[in-house]
């Protein structure tokens, strides 16, 4: 069942995105050469705090940490270890947060140092196809108009999306519906409707979209190797038009 928020709701799932957005902007500039995934997610969870929110991963179905760090041929559910960051990973953060009851959710894909000519243009596309998807928020369309954006911008740049792995509803849950999947024919699906909230999240792969997921039974990676991308935001339908609540 598809949950249409008021806007008292909206406003809080945004104090929520808020937080994602400032921590994952500080991030930002924390992903660099030598420093280790735990690392990272320790200082999310200290900003998090900080900020007033609750790490909504952290236990969420088991997940053992703050945020999902994914480098490279990881796509998502990255568990931060002791890996250590190294001049031109490419390092996709996820992160979510819980405040008042209602959530917020964002991912970004971050270059470490310079980066080879086809990771640049791995984050570009994947970055990109967001922002068509998001274009595609709007009320009347279908939920397969945003999936559909996604693939054929991912897909005419020669590149594959993520099946196995959707964006979603959220709100006073984490995941709600509907289901947002990266691909789909267009004019299919749940109507898009004022007050409906989604996390709207590419995963793009240079190569096959094959996944498998390691034995510690959380992180994806590419079968193939190749590299992975995700950018996701929280986008609110409000005023007949999309609203970015993770972004500052």
């Amino acid at each position: 069942m598809i949950i249409l928020k008021s806007s008292r709701e909206i406003d809080k799932i945004k104090v929520s995105c808020r937080i994602v957005a400032e921590v994952l902007e500080e991030l930002k500039i924390r992903v660099i050469d030598g420093i280790r995934t735990r690392d990272i997610d320790r200082i999310a969870e200290e900003l998090i705090r900080k900020k007033g929110g609750i790490p909504a991963f952290k236990g969420y179905r088991g997940f053992p940490s703050t945020a999902c760090i994914s480098v490279n041929e990881e796509i998502v559910h990255g568990i931060p270890s002791g890996r250590m960051i190294e001049e031109g990973d490419i390092v996709s953060i996820d992160i979510g947060v819980i405040r008042d009851g209602y959530y917020g959710d964002a991912a970004l894909s971050v270059p470490v140092g310079k980066i080879s000519e086809d990771a640049e243009k791995l984050l570009r596309i994947t970055e990109e196809s967001l922002y068509k998807a998001i274009d595609k928020a709007i009320p009347g369309n279908r939920v397969s108009d945003i999936s559909c954006a996604v693939q054929d911008y991912v897909e005419n740049a020669g590149y594959s999306v993520v099946r196995e792995y959707v964006g979603h509803g959220i709100g006073r849950s984490l995941h709600e519906d509907p289901p947002v999947p990266n691909y789909g024919e267009r004019g299919k699906g749940p109507r898009l409707k004022n007050g409906m909230v989604l996390a709207i999240e590419p995963m793009v792969n240079i190569g096959l979209s094959d996944l498998n997921v390691l034995d510690n039974g959380w992180t994806a990676v590419t079968k193939d190797k190749s590299l992975s991308a995700h950018f996701e935001h929280t986008v609110a339908i409000i005023g007949d038009s999309p609203l970015i609540l993770t972004m500052l």
